[in-house]
């Protein structure tokens, strides 16, 4: 059987074949229940960290990744920006009738590889079919469960004037890899999604620097208005330096091609980290030395509020004067996670 029949979610010997020969083998699921009983020794006497996310994305196969690495990156990211240990995730589909079985199979191998990679265990799931022209392929949602680290209390309430604002890697690379497969365009280089589990950074982080403010990844609405809701909610200001951002190339041409801003496109492998300012450059340089933190910079700082100005970004810009960054309005890149 080549493709998804409305049958594979009924409930019935379709489903169970589908589950048992294609979905728990990729995942190493041995035992089949209603819920998964997991090891408590691994988060007793913890916090725990727990994250839910929904991931849509079209197409569902870009350059650098698909819709399941995605997920199981996006997932461990959000738990790890918290300071978390991720240990455990759940994997739901929603599939349409007539999705290629091929294409599931290419999924479930990139999940369970994405998986192994971030040092996680898909543990349990749930899969629904829905009918032709109804479900756009498939859809993935994922939840996630982690140990917060001892010690660790990472937040905006934690952030104080003078502090430096640290970026993991270059901008951009999902938003427009996603965008340029999915409008037939091509660039040269390649555009490579970012995708890819941040814990095992953040784990060199934390061991480095143990006082790090907070940590974000900037998803969707970019780097810009990431920073937006942390000067929000510290009630601080931002200001960048335009000429420390890192922008490929590639990425800075595809935009100012069709009119976009690299600081509000989407990225999925990258993280912005507000720390100490005496502790900034060496932990820039621990982080380099990681693959994931290779392109590592600090790019602004931490101003107090103006008066009547809480919250505001600032960018610097190369010329010497600089503009209000503000969230993005609207959909820039719909469909980009």
């Amino acid at each position: 059987m080549d493709r998804i029949l409305l049958g594979h979610g009924s409930g019935g010997r379709l489903m169970h074949q589908l589950i048992s020969e294609h979905i728990a083998p990729s995942f190493g699921m041995n035992k089949l229940a209603d819920s998964a009983v997991l090891d408590a020794t691994e988060i007793a006497g913890g916090r725990i960290a727990f994250t839910t996310d929904s991931y849509v994305v079209s197409p569902i196969f870009f350059p650098g990744g698909n819709i399941g690495d995605l997920a199981v990156n996006g997932t461990v990211n959000d738990l790890a920006m918290v300071g978390a240990k991720p240990l455990y995730l759940s994997s739901g589909f929603v599939i349409e009738e007539g999705f290629p079985m091929d294409s599931l199979r290419r999924i479930l191998v990139s999940m369970a590889s994405a998986a192994d990679r971030a040092g996680v265990r898909i543990v349990t799931g749930d899969t629904k079919v829905v009918d032709r022209g109804k479900g756009d392929g498939i859809f993935i949602n994922t939840a996630g469960i982690g140990v917060v680290r001892p010690g660790t209390s990472l937040g905006p309430d934690m952030i104080r004037p003078g502090d430096k604002v640290i970026i993991s890697g270059s901008i951009g690379n999902h938003g427009v890899a996603v965008m340029s497969e999915r409008n037939g365009i091509s660039f040269d280089p390649p555009v490579l999604s970012d995708t890819v589990s941040l814990a095992g950074l953040v784990d060199v982080m934390l061991d480095f620097e143990k006082a790090i403010r907070m940590m974000r990844d900037p998803t969707r609405g970019g780097v810009a208005t990431t920073l937006k809701e942390i000067a929000l909610e510290s009630g601080l200001t931002v200001t960048l330096n335009e000429e420390s951002l890192p922008v490929p190339g590639n990425v800075r041409g595809a935009c100012d091609m069709l009119g976009l801003d690299p600081l509000y496109i989407a990225n999925e492998g990258i993280l912005l980290a507000v720390v100490p300012a005496e502790t900034a450059e060496g932990l820039v340089r621990v982080m380099r030395a990681h693959e994931s933190g290779s392109g590592a910079a600090v790019i602004g700082e931490i101003g107090a509020p103006g008066q009547g100005r809480k919250g505001r970004v600032l960018l610097r810009t190369a010329v010497g004067g600089s503009r209000i960054i503000d969230m993005l309005a609207g959909e820039q890149l719909p469909r980009i996670c």
